[in-house]
Order: structure tokens, then sequence, then C-alpha cells
């Protein structure tokens, strides 16, 4: 007879080992030229030029990535229910194994109306574009 915990140790093993690995191995294997545009805010190797080294980004690609993210979300949740949904269906009855799912979407949906009414799903169109096409005849 064994013990399930052992399973679930060894699974927590593997995840914490394979990163801390993988990053062990990536120290060791890299190539080290240290150089000043390495050091600098964004890391990309290049040294930045202009007067204005920061570049403000639209708020607009946060919310469509946390909008594809709590909708991602909705599907991992709803997959595993749809595929026991006849079983549970089965054994307790329909209004308890459809309600707390249709709570859950309901949920959902009033933060997509929230979101949809404060524009966060409605795309800003930069203002040289909108002067591209006032211009075309």
């Amino acid at each position: 007879m064994s013990n399930p915990w052992i399973a679930i140790g060894a699974l927590a093993l593997v995840g914490v080992l394979i990163p801390v690995g993988m990053m062990a191995a990536s120290y060791l294997l890299r190539p080290s030229v240290p150089e000043q545009g390495k050091s600098a805010t964004y890391e990309s190797g290049e040294v930045p030029t202009g007067s204005s080294t920061k570049i403000q980004f639209n708020i607009q690609y946060y919310m469509v990535a946390l909008l594809f993210v709590v909708f991602d979300i909705e599907t991992v949740l709803i997959f595993p229910w749809t595929v026991v949904y006849r079983d549970v269906v089965a054994n307790v009855g329909l209004a308890e194994a459809l309600y707390p799912m249709l709570v859950f979407v309901g949920i959902l949906v009033v933060g997509l109306a929230w979101a949809w009414r404060n524009g966060a799903v409605k795309w800003v169109r930069s203002p040289r574009a909108s002067r591209q096409l006032d211009h075309k005849p």
C-alpha cells in the first residue's frame, strides 16, 4: 500500500528541480561578456540613444492581455466541467450541476460588460493613423 503523498512530493520535487537545473545549466554554459549596454534599464544589449529613453506604452495592451488571461482561465475551468457534466448530472441532478457554472459564466459576462462599458475592449486608434484616414480621398 503506497502513500499518495509520495507521488505529490515527487511531483513537487521534479517541479522544483527542473527549473533550478535549467537555470544552473544556463548560468554555467552562457558566455560572460560584460559591457555598458547590458547594465542598461532594458537589458537589450543596446545603448539607449536620444533625449528620452523612456517609452510610454498604451494601457490598452495591458487591458487586452488581462482580458485574455481571464477568458483563458475561464476555458481552463469550463473544460473539465464539461468532461464530467454527464456523471455529475446523473449523481446530483441537473440544478446542482448546472447552476454553479451558470453563476461562474454570469460573473464573467458581467465583468466583460463592465470592461466593454469602460472601453477596455475598444481599440484606440493612434492620432497618426486617424490623420491618414482623414486625408484619403
